[in-house]
Formats: structure tokens, sequence, C-alpha cells
């Protein structure tokens, strides 16, 4: 993890228990070794029979349990020791404080929000996020808790990037312009990115980052719908009156070079606006068949 953005702090270092199955096979011995000094009940082996007994006692109480992907901060007095994070049973000694925690991925689901986006129109925006502690000295000594800490921040990072994105394309939109709606790879990426300057001084990673819900806000929603509706509408439009007009243009350049019939403007006008109707109608048009002449 880059911590060059701080000159103090603290950050985490490996500190090496002892095996505790070992510790563990020399306790056994120990109290082997007062049950038989039991029987001899001789005064001389009192002194060390509690002697036994006080190290029995003492190496008892330096044990300590470690899962996969899970971590001890160590302290001595205050005084940060290390981090273990060997699994299996381990030993320290006793007046080495432990305090376990997890290092496994974990999921943060940022309640919706109500924010508004670049234009100023308010949008509805949720999301997840997966994140683990990566250097657990940061995540204990560097703020005071980290899983809230993890939260707030989560929460004003999406907010600041909403903010920065129009939430749908409109009529004054740039050419590829990066939208909440089209453009979520790249608003997912900017909220990992930012999440994560925001959270390193906890220690923590940020894994992934995904919207889990975007809409408009129920006040706007209903207006946004008509917009959209419309721009719709005339998308098709534009696109039935451009093929029109090409497929126009098509019928009347093979009936001039195939000589099949020879119109004047009047009868070429006519025919151009017939041919309109029928290709950008919403409906099947009725023909009207000519029995008499062309011009009658």
């Amino acid at each position: 993890m880059d911590t060059s953005y701080r000159k103090e702090g603290t950050f985490e270092k490996p500190y090496r228990t002892m095996n505790g199955i070992a510790v563990l096979f020399v306790i056994l011995f120990l109290v082997a070794v007062e049950v038989a000094g039991f029987g001899w009940a001789s005064r001389a082996f009192v002194a060390p029979a509690i002697a036994v007994a006080v190290a029995v006692v003492f190496l008892a109480g330096g044990f300590f349990m470690l899962q996969p992907n899970e971590a001890a901060v160590l302290l001595l007095f205050g005084d940060y020791l290390g981090t273990e994070r060997t699994t299996g049973l381990r030993w320290t000694w006793p007046w080495n404080s432990r305090n376990r925690m997890s290092v496994r991925a974990r999921n943060h689901n940022v309640e919706t929000l109500k924010v508004n986006d670049k234009r100023g129109n308010p949008v509805e925006i949720g999301a997840v996020v997966v994140w683990r502690v990566s250097d657990t000295a940061q995540a204990v000594f560097d703020v005071d808790d980290f899983e809230n800490f993890v939260r707030v921040q989560s929460e004003s990072a999406l907010r600041h990037v909403a903010s920065r994105f129009n939430y749908d394309t409109g009529e004054d939109h740039e050419a590829h312009e990066v939208t909440l709606r089209a453009g979520a790879d790249i608003v997912i990426e900017a909220l990992r990115e930012e999440l994560q300057v925001r959270v390193q001084l906890a220690g923590v990673k940020i894994e992934e980052a995904k919207l889990t819900h975007l809409a408009y806000a129920p006040e706007i929603a209903g207006a946004m719908l008509r917009r959209q509706q419309a721009e719709a509408v005339i998308a098709a439009r534009t696109k039935i009156v451009s093929g029109a007009v090409s497929m126009v243009e098509m019928a009347l350049k093979s009936l001039s070079e195939k000589n099949v019939v020879e119109l004047d403007d009047e009868r070429r006008a006519a025919m151009v606006s017939n041919l309109m109707v029928v290709l950008c109608s919403e409906h099947d048009t009725q023909p009207v068949v000519n029995a008499g002449t062309l011009y009658n």
C-alpha cells in the first residue's frame, strides 16, 4: 500500500510468536512432574512444586488462537509490538495484550441516497462496497472505529462521485459524454479510486464497488420519463424520415434510368408526396386506383 502521503503514523510490522502446541507440551510435562512429585510427599518437594504450579499458570495465560485470515495486534503496556498473522495455536508472553481482528473481505451496502447530478437533477443512487483490512496497525491506531470510518467515507464518496456526472444524456450533452446511466463501468472505477484514497488512512483496501440502485428521484421521475419518451420518438421519426427520403430518391432515380415513365415536375412532386405519406405514416395506407389517364 502506498503510504507516501503520510509522514507520521503507525504501520503494520510482523511479530513472531511461539508455536502454541510446543508450549502446551511443556505445560503437560510440568503437570506430570507435579503429579509425580505428590507421590513422594516430602517437604523438600514443596518449594519446587509451588514453583512448577506458578510456571504452569503463567504459561497458560499466553495462549491465543488465529483462524485463516485473522490477525492479532500485540501490545506491551500500550506500546505496539507488531502483528501476528500465523494461523493456529500461538503463544506469547502473558503480559502482551492481544487484539484479534479479521482481515477477511467484507461487504458494506450503502443505502439509497438522494443526490444531485451534474445538471442539478435529484437522483437516487445506492452502491455496495467490498473491502478488507490490509494494515492492521493503521486500522487500530490511526482511526477511532475503522468499520464506522468505512461506512461514513463510502457514503461521502458516493455523493461526490454522483455529483460529477449527469444522470443521462440530454440535448446539450457533449459527444461521448460519460453519464451515470450509460457509463457505469467508468463511474464504478471512479468511485473505487476515490473511496480508496479516503479510507487509506485506516489501512483499508477497497476490493470492489458496484452500483445497486440508480433512478431519478420520485418528484421528477414522471417528467424525465416523458422527456425520454419524447426524445425516443424524435429519434425514431428522424430515422424513418431519413430512410423514406433515401427510398424515394432511389425510386425516382430507378424510374429515370430505366425510362419506365417520364414525369414533369408537378407529377414528380405528387409522387414524392404520396411515397412520403406511405413510408412515414403510422397506419396502413388505403390505395386509390386511378382508372383514367395520368393527368385525369
